[in-house]
């Protein structure tokens, strides 16, 4: 059983930063790929950024990229997500999973294929 949890969320104007933090009870976290999705009100929840086992691999959807930083430190149990240059379009809930059983260094971009989520945290971002 992994828990997950999420924080670093808050209210930031447009073009500022934010770091997201999220904490894993698991015994093996370096075993685990672990991915940022985020949902915005009235929209599906979408892949924002993935690291693979053992930090070997990143994957970032295209909207993010260059603007957003994943990174985990496997000593800490936590994966990080850095966002910069946040827009307002970047406000939504964003929640950090877990793929407990990854094939190799891939990373999922389908919320299906993650076996655990952390509650959420939200980011609010103002014109």
């Amino acid at each position: 059983q992994v828990q997950l949890v999420e924080s670093g969320g808050g209210l930031v104007q447009a073009g500022g930063s934010l770091r997201l933090s999220c904490a894993a009870s698991a015994r093996s976290f370096s075993a685990l790929a672990m991915g940022w999705f985020r949902q915005a009100p009235g929209k599906e929840r979408e892949f924002v950024a993935g690291i693979s086992r053992g930090s070997v691999r990143t994957y970032y959807t295209d909207s993010m990229r260059g603007r957003f930083t994943i990174s985990r430190d496997n000593a800490k149990n936590t994966v990080y997500l850095q966002m910069n240059n946040l827009k307002f379009e970047d406000t939504a809930v964003y929640y950090c999973a877990a793929d407990a059983n990854p094939t190799g260094w891939r990373i999922s971009t389908a919320h299906d294929e993650y076996d655990y989520w952390g509650q959420g945290t939200q980011v609010t971002v103002s014109l």
